[in-house]
């Protein structure tokens, strides 16, 4: 930042500002007006306003609405599939220039170095990336994860100038049962902020973890929900990721009056989406086009962002806020033609000027070679509990159903839409195979399988043909984790993800065409779903309602145990 001598002297047009704005409009978040004038930048800060202004470099932005700069209040950057670099450079050109993120994905695969990691990528990014600090390495106990982090390795990483806080906090039964593990690290944080995760609580259990100070919400998936933790105080994310997509449900909510107390978040989204959909730029289109006001749209986007996670140096174009702006053509289409981050121009070459990144969380896929056998259920009932997968959420259902017992193992059935599910422990620790059954892929024959599963990124992996199951783990054993699709006993596409099997090593331009090179061959087995990898991440994370998996088993996750 520039000295405040400096700061005031160009503030005031007394001498020439670093850079001058010129010919646009400012759409003001107060009150919800236009602003002619100039735009003065003296070094990362706004300056001035509504006026005319002297400039060493002026940039011409006319017929251009330029709003503050977009705040991603919610993601993991893991769950992009590039690593921090490539996430900067994917999405600060469509306006993205603060994104808050939890790695505990590369946390829960190699602990607090994968913290560290994103720490040291902050302080070399376009964008501004804000670290916060895991809260749930492992989310539970009913789960093989490859690091635990405890209170005292949280401390250990407070210092960090990227910190604001504490990330979501999953284990929502620990909150309201004070399991003493759980209110350390809680304590750490007492007055500071603390983001959440309780889909589904309500009445006393959700004042119980309210009052524990958490802050922020971004799991809830109706208006009623959303209205309910609204009203007792806590701030809520409208979420839309590849999977998890509640910004059509909770669009009626975001009003002008509501907006003060609403933010937007991914949670996650990757290249492909982003390439043919946008990031928060299209959840501003799609909110405006169902009936939001610009207004509100754009505050849940910036200035309430800003306010939610004590960022008081941004969220307005005002003097002496962060000159994060967005030169836009409308504010209907939110189509980024320029975008500046603290003050600079956001191009090809500041990307290119970044140092490397070191290279962490390599070779950390450690499975035995495993065959069509191990597959295999050892059930002895034909009442058999089933995941039931609802398109575009992470929440599924729990469903009872008949299934025959033949030769000692009950067999996917695709035309029920029955498929076997596994979880692989890929760990090192100790070789556990769960399997189960799951609708709703309406994968028809082949397999396909993933080492990114939610939140302890074992090995997860569902199809009709165990012998193909078996190809598609060993193959990612192989290629250090990503995504395979496999049929027939031939590999039909993969992604490799060498980044703690979970980030690509590649731009993000060669992860979205392999992308699209997966989702055409999963639709060649039959698979219905827009996004069949990380809705299977998802069938593996059990702080999420109602059934799910891991390695030690079927979840119930309503009763929070695991099902015997």
């Amino acid at each position: 930042m520039a000295d405040l001598n400096t700061r005031i002297e160009q503030g005031r047009g007394d001498e020439p500002a670093d850079l001058v704005l010129t010919g646009g409009r400012i759409f003001d978040l107060v009150t919800g007006t236009f602003i002619a004038g100039d735009i003065a930048i003296c070094g990362d800060t706004v300056v001035g306003i509504a006026d005319q202004y002297q400039g060493r470099e002026v940039i011409d932005v006319s017929d251009l609405i330029l709003v503050p700069g977009f705040i991603d209040t919610h993601l993991h950057i893991e769950s992009s599939l590039v690593t921090p670099f490539e996430f900067d450079r994917c999405v600060a050109p469509l306006g993205i220039t603060t994104a808050i993120c939890d790695p505990h994905e590369i946390a829960n695969v190699i602990g607090a170095s994968g913290i560290k990691w994103f720490q040291n990528a902050s302080e070399h990014m376009v964008m501004d990336l804000r670290v916060q600090l895991s809260s749930c390495v492992p989310s539970t106990d009913m789960e093989t994860a490859g690091a635990r982090i405890d209170a005292a390795d949280i401390a250990s990483l407070r210092d960090h100038p990227s910190g604001i806080g504490l990330a979501e906090f999953m284990n929502y039964p620990g909150v309201i049962h004070r399991d003493p593990d759980v209110l350390a690290k809680l304590k750490l944080f007492d007055g500071q902020h603390i983001d959440g995760h309780s889909p589904q609580l309500s009445g006393r259990d959700l004042n119980a973890y309210i009052a524990a100070g958490i802050r922020t919400e971004h799991e809830a998936t109706t208006a009623k929900e959303a209205l309910e933790k609204l009203q007792k105080g806590m701030r809520v994310l409208i979420r839309e990721g590849s999977v998890s997509k509640d910004l059509t449900a909770l669009q009626p909510v975001l009003t002008d009056r509501t907006a003060p107390y609403m933010c937007l978040c991914t949670d996650d989204r990757n290249p492909l989406d982003i390439a043919e959909h946008g990031h928060l730029d299209y959840m501003i289109r799609r909110l405006i086009a169902l009936g939001t006001s610009p207004l509100a749209a754009y505050r849940a986007a910036s200035l309430s962002a800003a306010e939610a996670f004590g960022l008081k140096d941004r969220g307005l174009i005002a003097p002496g806020k962060r000159a994060d702006i967005v030169a836009l053509g409308s504010l209907e289409a939110c189509d980024a033609q320029m975008v500046f981050c603290a003050g600079r121009r956001v191009e090809p070459a500041r990307f290119e000027a970044r140092p490397p990144l070191p290279q962490v969380g390599r070779n950390s896929v450690h499975t035995r070679a495993l065959n069509a056998a191990d597959f295999r259920s050892a059930e002895n009932h034909r009442t058999s509990d089933v995941i039931g997968i609802i398109e575009g959420q992470i929440i599924t259902e729990h469903q009872r159903v008949e299934i025959d017992i033949v030769d000692g193992d009950k067999a996917p059935d695709p035309t029920r839409d029955l498929l076997r599910i596994a979880v692989i422990e890929r760990h090192g620790k100790n070789g556990n195979i769960a399997t189960g059954f799951v609708r709703g892929f309406g994968l028809k024959a082949g397999a396909i399988a993933s080492t990114v599963c939610h939140d302890h990124h074992n090995i997860a992996c569902v199809g009709a043909s165990y012998a193909d199951m078996a190809l598609a783990a060993n193959r990612l054993s192989a290629i250090e984790g990503g995504f395979v699709v496999v049929r027939d006993g031939q590999v039909l596409a993969e992604l490799a993800l060498p980044v703690a099997g979970l980030m690509s090593l590649e731009p993000f331009e060669t992860v979205r065409d392999k992308l699209v090179d997966l989702r055409d061959a999963a639709r060649g087995l039959g698979v219905v779903l827009d996004e069949p990898f990380l809705q299977l991440a998802f069938l593996a994370l059990p702080v999420i309602p109602a059934l799910k998996i891991t390695d030690r088993g079927l979840v119930d996750v309503t009763r929070f145990e695991l099902i015997s």
